[in-house]
């Protein structure tokens, strides 16, 4: 029998069988009952804490062009140096590479060695870690975000609108699904980067019970290459997802530039369901952690329970 099975019967027996004990003078076995309940009690106080927050370290980074090597350990030391609890850890689009169109030399399979990087760094440091790169499969190539376990598990989310501006659509092939994962009971919606100007894509799918409504996800997540000269459209973007959603929204975008002469101010941001900053930092690389609360989210919910009178719409494939 567990001892916390052996715990808690000692505890659902009559008050008679603890007078008994009492009167045989077995106060010692009384006493570790008492404090074995306590530690029970603590524990379930821990674990509804844990039910109720959600700790994310975002990374905004100088990416080195089309350098696997030297971003997978730039990130690595980046990681190693986080202080205090780490929970998610969110990388940049294309985080080993920069935006990159060459497809052919720094494509990787699902078991190549970015894909094993992550898997590395998660285990290693008991951590979810996300961020997108380029996937070849079937003769395709995917601008794919990897949502890696520390048990070595993932999911991952292909990005469904594709940059034509810059050729992306040329060399990749869009993705035709969300990926709305889930960690300590908070439902995380994740996208990259162009995704962000589609907001049909991200919009909550409501459903609308006799008493409440059930939002489909409480964190929207983006990682982008997002260049400083468009930089007013991601700060305006980012915080109207989180009004209309009523979410938390994680920007995670890249500084420095790329291999195109492109500069990126990062302007990476942390949005609360109120459309209020809670986190943003430009031009430099920062690596910030901050600890989002599930009660928060519930009050703007239920204060303002707009979500309920949104329309209902499907939204069809790519053809």
């Amino acid at each position: 029998m567990l001892l916390e099975d052996f715990m808690l019967s000692f505890l659902h027996c009559s008050a008679n069988r603890l007078i008994h004990c009492v009167k045989q003078r077995n106060l010692c076995l009384l006493i570790v009952a008492i404090m074995l309940s306590q530690a029970i009690k603590m524990n379930n106080f821990v674990k509804n804490q844990n039910m109720s927050s959600l700790t994310i370290t975002t990374i905004q980074a100088d990416l080195k062009w089309e350098d696997k090597k030297s971003n997978l350990s730039m990130f690595e030391n980046k990681i190693e140096a986080i202080e205090g609890h780490k929970e998610l850890v969110i990388l940049p689009e294309m985080f080993s590479t920069g935006f990159s169109m060459n497809t052919k030399v720094l494509a990787e399979t699902m078991d190549g060695e970015s894909i094993k990087w992550m898997e590395e760094m998660s285990k290693k440091h008991k951590i979810i870690l996300t961020g997108s790169l380029i996937i070849e499969e079937d003769g395709k190539y995917f601008n794919r975000l990897v949502w890696m376990m520390p048990n070595g598990h993932y999911g991952y989310y292909d990005k469904r609108h594709l940059f034509g501006y810059a050729g992306e659509d040329n060399f990749y092939t869009s993705g035709e699904r969300r990926l709305i994962t889930s960690v300590n009971g908070w439902k995380i919606n994740l996208q990259i980067c162009y995704d962000l100007r589609f907001p049909v894509w991200s919009r909550q799918q409501v459903v609308v019970g006799e008493n409440d409504t059930a939002p489909e996800y409480d964190v929207l997540i983006i990682v982008a290459n997002w260049p400083a000269k468009r930089s007013h459209a991601w700060k305006s973007l980012l915080c109207a997802r989180a009004i209309e959603n009523q979410c938390f929204v994680v920007g995670v975008n890249r500084v420095g530039n790329d291999g195109n002469g492109f500069y990126h101010s990062g302007d990476s941001t942390i949005i609360d369901p109120m459309g209020e900053k809670i986190y943003e930092y430009s031009d430099l690389e920062n690596v910030f952690t901050t600890t989002l609360h599930k009660d928060q989210l519930e009050t703007v919910r239920k204060t303002l329970p707009f979500l309920k009178d949104a329309d209902s719409f499907n939204i069809h494939h790519h053809q």
